[in-house]
């Protein structure tokens, strides 16, 4: 019933790009931040700094495709289209899980970008409890064959507990990923796959240390969701019954990064719904670094090609300058401090987590 690899990465890349699995009543929150409108901003739009600087590479705006596939040809495909407008754009670009590239080595190439995508910053990607049953030198061979340079470890209990077929086992996470983050040869980024990360697992992972983390918070794709549609197609009524109760489980992403800012990562990603230069900036605002968009880039590449993407990419990075302008900020690191005013149920969230 669970299905192969590869059936299951071919499933997840359809569902996402034509059905309709985003949270049903739940949002990012990233609508609860306002930002305070500067009418006297006193410099040209050209001068807007985007740039900033990810794992070593310097990016021209603070922005991440993020991880979404792998494993099939298809897949492939879409990893190369959206890795070519990565490298174009000087934007980071994420792999999907490799988990199919360990247990398949066959599927290399359809996680190998780097060629298309020499210089900017690429970020590799497993989950962590296929991390934890693997030594840290076959773990450092994954990342080696896609010269990465950062490796996400991916928290998904939610996804896995509808899933058929999916893990049960969550135990030895931390210290799967103490292991890592003292071992691998790049940094370690601890993700979530869409239901955000509380203050107090941002606290535990940066008692030990990870400097770095992605918080894929909910009011996106609702993996969970994903994994309902997957149970229901095939038959498993009692994972589609449990699916359908958890769908909208989850921290906002909004919320998640409010509560992680305070904590003092090097780097904090804003994933989970973030679909506009304005949600960008109201994300870094709240103090993430960077922002990654996944879904809606993937839609835009599925239906339009190389030039819808791109089309989407640049009107979200205008809508990010527009956004910096119009708050008086003249780089990514002003807008971190930029005036805002926090409203409805995200100040709730700010108040009580």
């Amino acid at each position: 019933m669970a299905g192969s690899i590869g059936d299951r990465k071919s499933d997840h890349l359809t569902l996402c790009a034509t059905e309709n699995v985003g949270f049903r009543t739940r949002s990012t929150l990233l609508e609860g931040v306002k930002l305070v409108h500067d009418a006297l901003p006193d410099r040209t739009t050209d001068s807007i700094d985007l740039s900033c600087s990810l794992f070593g590479k310097r990016l021209q705006a603070p922005l991440v495709i993020a991880a979404m596939t792998g494993g099939t040809e298809e897949a492939g495909r879409v990893n190369r289209g959206l890795a070519r407008i990565a490298e174009e754009r000087g934007i980071a670009f994420g792999l999907g899980s490799q988990r199919a590239m360990h247990v398949r080595p066959g599927s290399k190439d359809t996680y190998s970008v780097r060629a298309i995508a020499p210089t900017t910053a690429i970020l590799g990607n497993l989950g962590v409890v296929q991390a934890r049953a693997m030594s840290t030198g076959e773990v450092q061979d994954l990342i080696g064959q896609v010269q990465a340079d950062a490796l996400c470890i991916h928290l998904n209990p939610a996804m896995e507990m509808v899933q058929p077929g999916g893990d049960r086992d969550f135990s030895r996470g931390l210290e799967t990923i103490e292991r890592l983050r003292s071992e691998l040869s790049v940094p370690v980024v601890v993700k979530e796959t869409g239901c955000g990360l509380s203050r107090g697992v941002g606290a535990r992972v940066r008692d030990i240390g990870v400097l770095d983390v992605d918080v894929s918070g909910a009011g996106g794709t609702s993996w969970v969701g994903v994994e309902t549609l997957r149970a229901e197609k095939a038959g498993d009524v009692a994972s589609q019954n449990l699916g359908e109760a958890f769908w909208d489980w989850g921290i906002p992403t909004a919320a998640s990064v409010a509560a992680l800012a305070p904590l003092g990562f090097r780097t904090l990603i804003a994933t989970g719904g973030v679909a506009t230069g304005l949600d960008v900036a109201r994300a870094i605002a709240l103090g993430a670094t960077h922002a990654g968009i996944a879904r809606p880039m993937l839609k835009a590449f599925s239906e339009g090609g190389h030039e819808g993407a791109m089309a989407k990419l640049d009107g979200i990075l205008a809508e990010l300058r527009c956004a910096m302008l119009l708050t008086g900020s003249k780089d990514v690191a002003t807008l971190r401090t930029a005036k805002r005013v926090i409203v409805g149920e995200l100040a709730l969230w700010i108040d009580q987590m």
